[in-house]
């Protein structure tokens, strides 16, 4: 999942949200470094990867990019998924909900700036200013964010393909989705739960 999903998926802990943000920058023994409720946070962002990348849903939507993209369909995938989260009335019933959503995040999450990793925290005032999460709504923020992934990818030079695949097959990406979010919610619910009881 992607920085929408992860950012909902802390269920409004503050901690844990920083952890859920800020994972995919913090290099092995380093987690050790922050603070504990951070480092669970981290955890359960590692837990949600985990069960995604396994997911059948998944698998098989990954298969509508890879032809394309090759390894990358992953995180281009992760992306389409913020994309449905973004449009899911059941998570978020109106315009102003996802909105209020993402300000919230960003107010959680500026108080601990100084704890950012160098790259998340070289990006997150761009996050801020340009509101990535709330864009994810709309098809010309998912192709930016895919120019985004291709901007740190070592072996994609393009997403333009990509990006036509996730037009042409919409449907088919928003069925997975529905298969695969309820799940992937009630999971890191409970994940949460247990490590917060640890």
């Amino acid at each position: 999942m992607n920085y929408l999903a992860h950012a909902y998926l802390s269920f409004n802990n503050e901690g844990i949200l920083v952890g859920n943000m800020i994972s995919d920058y913090v290099k092995g023994k380093k987690k050790f470094e922050y603070p504990i409720i951070i480092q669970k946070g981290i955890t359960l962002h590692r837990a949600i990867d985990a069960f995604t990348d396994a997911h059948s849903a998944t698998r098989e939507a990954e298969k509508l990019l890879k032809p394309f993209v090759g390894l990358y369909a992953g995180p281009l995938l992760d992306v389409i998924y913020d994309h449905f989260l973004a449009v899911d009335d059941t998570e978020f019933e109106n315009d102003n909900a996802l909105m209020n959503f993402t300000k919230k995040t960003y107010f959680l999450l500026k108080p601990y700036e100084n704890l950012f990793p160098e790259k998340f925290a070289a990006m997150f005032p761009n996050m801020l200013l340009y509101n990535w999460l709330y864009h994810y709504q709309f098809n010309w923020g998912i192709e930016r964010s895919f120019i985004g992934v291709v901007k740190r990818a070592k072996y994609l030079n393009d997403s333009s393909d990509a990006f036509k695949v996730f037009e042409k097959e919409y449907d088919s990406f928003k069925k997975y989705y529905q298969l695969f979010f309820p799940e992937l919610k009630l999971f890191a619910k409970n994940k949460m739960t247990e490590l917060l009881a640890e």
